[in-house]
């Protein structure tokens, strides 16, 4: 996988507190034309559910989300994590993303963050949060003096605005969460998930 990026024009942000809806709802994603599923690292389920996607799911490319420790690279990498994404960096955690052997998206909300992955080499970024630190126009902006940088804009985008920053030369993508209600989840509707996914993928078009 060269990049994180170019896999679909929406990944789903899923925060998952139960293993065992991993398998069903990467199911449902995947059947909507999302197969890059991002599972965040915030519950104690996380790494489980990111292993039983990963055996589970072959045509899903399941990545972690919120990486903030070169522990967490590991452990993410371990469970069978193909690409990386985090909030923020350090040097340290860059480090471990890099040495890793996955890709990795760092996340950057500001114009001297961006400068400082470029000079380290990286071109793909989280833009993070992308609604409060500046959205489109923010965006748009940074396209002009910084034209090699792309990024994938994630917090608070919805399916009204994911097509603007999805016009932006400068955006591979966007993440979101909208594909998974609460109430979907809870009821375990991977049939309305599906739905609202595939509604996600349409967004490029």
């Amino acid at each position: 996988m060269s990049s994180v990026l170019d896999l679909a024009p929406v990944i789903p942000v899923v925060v998952i507190e139960d293993a065992a809806d991993a398998v069903p709802m990467a199911r449902a994603l995947v059947a909507g034309g999302l197969p890059a599923i991002e599972v965040t690292l915030r519950t104690p389920a996380a790494l489980e559910a990111i292993r039983a996607i990963a055996d589970g799911v072959p045509d899903a490319v399941v990545g972690a989300g919120t990486v903030v420790s070169p522990a967490g690279v590991a452990d993410a990498v371990g469970a069978g994590a193909r690409f990386l994404v985090s909030p923020g960096w350090t040097d340290t955690l860059l480090t471990a993303m890099r040495e890793s052997g996955v890709p990795f998206l760092p996340g950057v909300s500001t114009t001297s963050e961006v400068v400082a992955l470029l000079e380290r080499g990286v071109e793909e970024m989280k833009f993070f949060p992308a609604e409060a630190a500046g959205g489109v126009p923010y965006l748009r902006a940074l396209g002009g003096p910084l034209p090699r940088a792309r990024f994938c804009p994630t917090g608070g985008v919805s399916p009204a605005s994911a097509p603007a920053y999805l016009a932006l030369p400068n955006v591979g993508c966007v993440g979101g969460s909208w594909m998974l209600p609460a109430d979907a989840v809870k009821a375990r509707d991977w049939a309305r998930v599906e739905s609202l996914a595939r509604g996600a993928a349409a967004l490029a078009g």
